[in-house]
């Protein structure tokens, strides 16, 4: 789950004279993943278009009512009926997306463990093969790639896009315009977006 012996040497040596980042050679950047592929990908569908509290609402009912307390498997997802999704989860859109990914895994129609990298799949091929998912954008497909452990896409949402607005000090600023200011980490651009968003989160716990 935190990929122990995946090598961060490259990536550190990249921030070392970036004011901003340079923090980070310390040891962070490992993300913390789900046992399976699977898992990630239900819960980052279960954050698109919609407030925190609903991906929490969506997932607890996941694993109350479907898992018995864990995460539920492809199986006990796919056996679900669609009211199930409607009324219960209340995934809204995502129900359909949610339902028929479970029984995609089922029937072996999608390997989403073979997303992985030592399975030896280029990021194009990773990239096209999220893509394909139902329920899974560009957004989706660039955070489920940082759980996967690759790094190179940077992850557009409404939260990070004003998150680094405000810590540059802009008002505006493309898309296209960020990632230029990234690509110099080349694979590993996504995860300094992150850390750079997300270093609050690190003094805040050093703190407690």
């Amino acid at each position: 789950m935190f990929r122990l012996d995946e090598d961060f040497g490259p990536f550190y040596r990249s921030i070392a004279d970036d004011d901003q980042l340079a923090w980070a050679a310390g040891g962070a950047g490992r993300l913390l993943a789900s046992p399976t592929v699977f898992e990630d990908v239900v819960k980052t569908i279960c954050t698109t278009n919609c407030a925190w509290s609903g991906t929490i609402r969506m997932v607890g009912a996941l694993v109350e009512h479907l898992g018995e307390g864990a995460f539920p498997t492809p199986l006990q997802m796919a056996k679900a009926p669609p009211e199930f999704y409607a009324g219960v989860a209340r995934a809204g859109y995502r129900g359909p997306y949610l339902l028929a990914l479970a029984r995609d895994v089922v029937l072996k129609k999608i390997d989403l463990e073979r997303l992985r990298p030592q399975y030896g799949l280029t990021d194009e091929e990773v990239e096209a093969a999220l893509l394909g998912i139902n329920g899974v954008g560009p957004y989706a497909c660039a955070h489920i790639m940082l759980l996967l452990g690759r790094y190179h896409r940077l992850v557009f949402d409404s939260w990070t896009r004003p998150a680094y607005l405000k810590l540059v000090g802009r008002r505006k600023m493309s898309d296209r315009s960020i990632e230029r200011r990234f690509k110099r980490y080349g694979n590993f651009a996504g995860l300094a977006f992150w850390l750079l968003l997300t270093r609050d989160w690190t003094d805040s716990v050093e703190e407690g």
